[in-house]
This record gives C-alpha cells, sequence and structure tokens, in this order.
C-alpha cells in the first residue's frame, strides 16, 4: 500500500474550537499534516485521505491531535466568518490604527 503525507499551515485570527477537544485553542499558525493511502487498481493515480492531524503547542511539547478533515474546514470557516463580522462592527484594527 502507498503512502504519503502532506503539511501546510492554517492560520486562526480568533480563538476556535475544535470537536471532541474540550477548551479554546488560541489564535495562531498551525501545522496541519495530512496522511493519504493511493486507490489502487486505476489508470491514473488517486490517493485517499486516511487521517487529518492538527499540530498544538501545549506545555512545552507538540502535540499531533487527531481531527476530521470536515471540522477543521468548518473551524476556518467560523474563524473567517467571526473576523468579517468584527471588521464590520469595526472592533478589528490593523497593526496601524492600534499605534495611533
Amino acid at each position: 500500500m502507498n503512502m504519503r503525507s502532506t503539511t501546510s499551515t492554517v492560520t486562526f485570527l480568533n480563538t476556535f474550537t475544535l470537536p471532541g477537544y474540550q477548551g479554546n485553542l488560541p489564535a495562531g499558525e498551525y501545522e496541519v499534516l495530512v496522511e493519504e493511502e493511493l486507490i489502487q487498481g486505476l489508470s491514473f493515480d488517486a490517493y485517499r485521505r486516511t487521517a487529518t492531524y492538527l499540530s498544538v503547542q501545549s506545555k512545552g511539547r507538540t502535540e499531533l491531535r487527531p481531527t476530521c478533515y470536515r471540522d477543521l474546514k468548518e473551524a476556518l470557516k467560523r474563524d473567517a466568518n467571526q473576523s468579517e463580522i468584527a471588521k464590520r462592527n469595526g472592533t478589528a484594527f490593523s497593526h496601524e490604527e492600534d499605534k495611533e
């Protein structure tokens, strides 16, 4: 069975939660690890996602927290919506505006 892993970085602008874990995670950049397996028997290469992990810094160590890709995408969508609402309400400032 052929496997591959890819990593990417996601950024949360606000605190967020993920199903299956208690408490809020802080805003910031998080590394995402996705594992996939090659689907056999096709005339072209295609992969199926088998696992998604979010790398979380906690108490001086790094945890790979298993999560559902769909849950992660939903959390990012909620974060973007929350940021857009704050922006419309004038509660989000750029660093330049904050200095004035």
